[in-house]
């Protein structure tokens, strides 16, 4: 997800690992079962998406019909790219939206799979993308694993302050700068061999 918005906000990235859910402490790791329980997580992932989309603008569409949207005349025939990088910075659609807040996910439930256009980080309709629940599914598991089992710190002479969390403008996002983290195990060594 090239987001380094939660080593940013979490000191010592201890508060995330605690949110995860109930229950996972520091004897076990987290396993696929655990992942319909993490709702915290999948908040995060969810204003992360919203922030920070994997493809800016939606691909082009046609307009089918004569439509007017957002006070604007559609012709039939036109081509039309939804930008969904403004659409999830935009203060008439979201409150506080260059905040990192996940838990505006929690206090209400908003649908990230084409269903909800305020976030539509795989596009919506006809056209979604076919691997939207693979990504949604193995983001959060990834990040559920990288917090659970790791603490995470800028390298040193870094502050979290300092983290570049700009992003360079193309076709797909990704940071302008590679994220350089620090991991250390969180876990009792024997859970880390398989």
């Amino acid at each position: 997800m090239g987001n380094g918005r939660i080593s940013q906000k979490h000191k010592g990235s201890t508060k995330s690992p605690r949110r995860i859910g109930p229950g996972y402490g520091s004897d076990r790791v987290i396993t696929e079962s655990d992942m319909s329980k993490l709702s915290y997580l999948q908040s995060v992932v969810k204003e992360s998406l919203r922030l920070h989309p994997p493809t800016p603008l939606m691909l082009p569409h046609l307009a089918s019909a004569n439509v007017k949207i957002g006070g604007y005349n559609i012709p039939k025939g036109t081509i039309v790219h939804v930008n969904v990088w403004a659409l999830g910075r935009d203060p008439k659609v979201w409150k506080d939206p260059l905040q990192f807040r996940p838990e505006r996910f929690i206090e209400e439930d908003i649908d990230m799979k084409g269903h909800d256009f305020r976030l539509l980080p795989f596009g919506a309709g006809r056209r979604i993308c076919p691997g939207t629940n693979l990504a949604i599914n193995m983001v959060t598991s990834m990040l559920a694993h990288l917090l659970h089992h790791f603490k995470w710190s800028p390298p040193i002479g870094i502050k979290r302050d300092d983290i570049d969390m700009l992003e360079s403008p193309g076709t797909v996002t990704y940071m302008r700068t590679p994220l350089q983290v620090v991991p250390t195990p969180r876990l009792p060594l024997h859970l880390y061999e398989r």
